[in-house]
């Protein structure tokens, strides 16, 4: 889901203006308000998961870059949760009188309200109830394997196809890299890791990303390095090379007269995302000189004439 939408306020929207909102909707649609109604409970549980995301500055910014695919392949429910207090923020709005904190969501101790409203998948479930509780199914181990991509792949994103041997068995899992994914990051899969001994859940897998290296460009954060080597005279004259581009574009770049050694022309635009939905960096040029390690006799003639007038 689209959490502004889901909050009905725009992408820019302040943090003021956002809580306000989810005060608006909470109201509409707590479910203590709206006992049996199974709508809204449901619309509850989405506003305070889009709460919880747009409340908190660092999950926002990872919503905004990597769009709601990349985010959710990064938090789990109960990443998104973590350290958001629901009871809190509640009695600020004017809910009192409940307990709404438990180790894995949000539940109501008021009868007639709502219980364990957001139990799902990594969310705890089951609870205390009547005067007891239940031991709960213990999840399975999570799993931890690398992948390596191309700079095309952090390009353009791609679609990797990996293969897990599981209990003796071969297992082609496939995952969504997607645009800008930087060096080092995990992706995860929800459920796809070791199955639970005792009838939980199965763990989660966690893809650890490598990026090959490439034979013309050097990655530096979404801008993309390369080196041009020109001659001598190129250099004090000025002059026009051509520069390919990671995806195929080729582009006539200009060389200004008496360009210095390492200097470095930047072609706009042209780097990698900085997420799905991220504006692309640019590539920079870096410029060395050519120097020969043998001259004709000819050559030699010309440099000392240049030698000769301070070149």
């Amino acid at each position: 889901m689209n959490y502004y939408e889901t909050l009905g306020v725009a992408k820019g929207a302040s943090q003021d203006e956002i809580k306000k909102a989810y005060r608006k909707l909470a109201v509409k649609y707590h479910p203590d308000k709206n006992a049996g109604d199974k709508n809204s409970e449901e619309k509850f549980k989405k506003i305070s998961e889009a709460y919880a995301v747009l409340s908190d500055k660092e999950k926002r910014q990872q919503y905004d870059t990597y769009g709601e695919s990349g985010f959710h392949q990064r938090y789990s429910q109960e990443d998104i949760f973590r350290g958001f207090d629901l009871n809190d923020i509640l009695n600020q709005f004017g809910f009192g009188g409940g307990s709404f904190r438990t180790s894995g969501g949000f539940r109501t101790t008021r009868g007639g309200g709502f219980q364990d409203i957001f139990q799902n998948a990594g969310m705890g479930g089951g609870g205390c109830r009547g005067g007891g509780c239940r031991p709960q199914p213990v999840k399975g181990d999570d799993l931890i394997y690398e992948i390596t991509i191309t700079l095309n792949d952090v390009l353009h994103g791609a679609e990797k196809t990996i293969n897990l041997r599981q209990n003796g068995r071969d297992n082609n899992i496939s995952v969504k890299i997607p645009e800008g994914i930087e060096a080092g990051k995990r992706l995860r899969l929800t459920g796809k890791g070791s199955p639970s001994p005792t009838g939980g859940p199965p763990g989660d897998l966690y893809l650890k990303v490598n990026i090959a290296p490439h034979p013309v460009f050097i990655r530096n954060g979404d801008d993309l390095i390369m080196e041009k080597r020109i001659p001598f005279s190129e250099a004090c004259l000025g002059s026009r090379i051509e520069v390919e581009t990671l995806d195929g574009k080729t582009f006539k770049v200009k060389v200004p007269a008496g360009v210095q050694q390492e200097s470095k022309l930047r072609l706009k635009g042209h780097g990698l995302p900085a997420g799905p939905h991220g504006k692309k960096g640019n590539i920079y040029v870096k410029i060395g000189v050519k120097i020969p390690k043998k001259l004709s006799r000819e050559q030699k003639k010309m440099v000392k004439a240049l030698a000769e007038v301070g070149l």
